[in-house]
């Protein structure tokens, strides 16, 4: 069992698995998913069976495929152009800027991969971006504090490649054994 933490000052503290729902909200967690910190991507029981949360490799290989196959938002095979490919057609804030998530929501989610942009929860416990973006944690850890993720944010055209505090609190997606 995953315990649910909605407490900041309890969730920033955190050195163990824990689970939280956007300002601890059931409906968000029925509608983005759940947020969690990586210490309980680390235990390895996340993922249900036949299935693992992603690495940084297999995430870099999807980017890697995306890209050389064509998937930016202008059908070219060089540099990172890919969020709007997989982004979810519904729920992003919108702009006016081209190549964007937010630009033209029609065009998004050619992979089908569907994005949502769930937010997340800092470290410190408060949550920001719900609608904005989205992070998906990476089975890898990066230093003793940090592990790689990736993201998602309405105004951009890239898939991010970041590393960010274990204590914070991210969606996953989970990947075929």
């Amino acid at each position: 069992a995953i315990p649910n933490v909605s407490d900041a000052t309890a969730w920033a503290a955190l050195t163990t698995g824990a689970y939280c729902d956007y300002n601890n909200d059931v409906a968000n967690g029925t509608k983005y998913g759940h947020l969690y910190n990586w210490f309980t991507v680390n235990t390895g029981k996340l993922a249900p069976a036949g299935w693992h949360v992603a690495t940084d490799a297999e995430w870099t290989t999807l980017q890697s495929y995306l890209i050389a196959n064509g998937y930016n938002y202008d059908a070219t095979t060089t540099d990172n152009k890919i969020a709007k490919a997989l982004a979810a057609k519904t729920d992003w804030t919108t702009s006016t800027t081209t190549g964007v998530i937010g630009n033209d929501l029609t065009l998004n989610n050619s992979t089908g991969f569907s994005a949502l942009p769930g937010g997340y929860r800092f470290s410190t416990g408060s949550f920001d971006d719900l609608g904005l973006g989205g992070i998906w944690w990476s089975a890898t850890g990066y230093s003793t504090g940090t592990a790689w993720d990736r993201g998602l944010y309405y105004l951009n055209a890239g898939l991010g490649s970041y590393n960010d505090v274990k204590h914070a609190g991210f969606s996953v997606r989970c990947v075929r054994d």
